[in-house]
């Protein structure tokens, strides 16, 4: 059951309702449009529920921390943590306007409010007075490699501030490969956090702080932090 895995985090009954409501809400609209290939109770618990709070061990998601989670999906992480601390004022961005769709009607429905759904492409709205270096946390679990994911990622940073990355086994190899990214982003790696989920799941957290201001010449448009990477 929900509530079994959720102990750790403390959380009582109106949490817990409203993660069950959200997880309704998830199925049957992935009836006709696809949020999720994970639909097994307990496996949707662990991939989806626990690995989104896992963020918590971070001690960053305190507070009214202004927080951006790109190409949310259904919602993770971003949901979730706000069902857990509502107080965390969040945006949620994705590039598919049908889950935005999904996610308006998520937030309507559990009347929460200090979060909103974005359709747009982070690459662009990154360059943008409105939400460039704007965020305390920019998180995601977006399937992407880290280079890539930092330069989506860091324009929306305030100096000061971090990019929280969650990765599998490969991270080592991950990192290396992105330290050019994360430095010309303006980052450094500040710790490394294992995370290990039940039925022998390996996570990681990659707490990457921003020390300096991003080049305004990043994200670069047209596709190309995923084409090719930094």
């Amino acid at each position: 059951m929900l509530i079994d895995y959720m102990k750790e985090y403390d959380l009582d009954s109106k949490n817990i309702d409203k993660f069950e409501r959200y997880k309704e809400e998830i199925l049957d609209y992935n009836k006709h449009t696809n949020l999720t290939r994970i639909t097994e109770d307990d496996e949707f618990n662990v991939k989806h529920f626990l690995d989104s709070l896992s963020l918590l061990k971070t001690g960053k998601f305190n507070g009214n921390a202004k927080i951006i989670d790109i190409g949310t999906g259904a919602g993770f992480p971003g949901v979730p943590l706000k069902l857990y601390n509502e107080n965390l004022d969040i945006t949620l961005l994705d590039s598919l306007r049908k889950r935005i769709d999904f996610l308006d009607k998520v937030i309507e429905d559990l009347e929460l409010q200090n979060i909103r759904a974005i359709h747009a492409r982070a690459e662009e709205i990154a360059r943008t007075d409105e939400y460039r270096e704007q965020f305390d946390i920019a998180v995601s679990r977006a399937v992407a490699n880290l280079s890539t994911l930092t330069e989506y990622a860091m324009g929306f940073v305030k100096v000061g501030g971090y990019f929280i990355s969650q990765k599998g086994p490969e991270y080592k190899e991950e990192l290396k490969n992105a330290k050019r990214a994360i430095e010309i982003m303006g980052g450094v790696v500040e710790d490394v956090i294992h995370t290990p989920l039940p039925n022998n799941i390996d996570h990681y957290i990659i707490l990457i702080k921003k020390v300096k201001a991003t080049n305004k010449k990043y994200p670069r448009s047209g596709g190309k932090p995923r084409k090719s990477p930094l």
